[in-house]
């Protein structure tokens, strides 16, 4: 089962950097809206958020570049649970030029769920860890 899609879209010529492939602000953006998406897939929706005062804190990110994106390219970003645990998420995403394929960054993401009130972790929904133990499970799958 392959990896779902969590984003879709092209690299502009403002993206570009004075050495004319996409900056690396770019590259976080996309990932950022990349996080969005996949947190939805998992019922960490936008109404969740709002309606129950939680959040989420990136605590570690790690971005890898692989290979140059040019403006017009067009970008498409999929994405891989490392692991659930009761307050804790770890995921990859891996950014692909969509023309032909080939990998051109992949960032690993450590986050932990929050509530908002307290400012402090707190433990996900079962529903979430079971959604995200769920593809978790369907990843190992040939």
């Amino acid at each position: 089962m392959p990896d779902p899609v969590t984003y879709r879209g092209a690299t502009y010529p403002w993206q570009a950097d004075h050495i004319g492939h996409m900056n690396v602000m770019w590259y976080v953006g996309k990932f950022d809206e990349a996080t969005w998406n996949f947190f939805a897939g998992i019922g960490l929706t936008p109404s969740y958020f709002r309606d129950r005062q939680r959040g989420m804190a990136a605590v570690q990110q790690n971005i890898a570049y692989k290979q140059e994106l040019m403006p017009g390219d067009i970008i498409e970003v999929r994405t891989r649970v490392a692991e659930i645990r009761d307050k804790v998420i770890r995921f990859t995403h891996e950014m692909r030029n969509a023309e032909h394929g080939e990998v051109a960054a992949v960032c690993e993401l450590t986050c932990v769920h929050m509530d908002r009130a307290a400012r402090k972790s707190c433990p996900f929904p079962d529903a979430v860890r079971a959604a995200a133990a769920a593809r978790l499970a369907a990843q190992a799958s040939p």
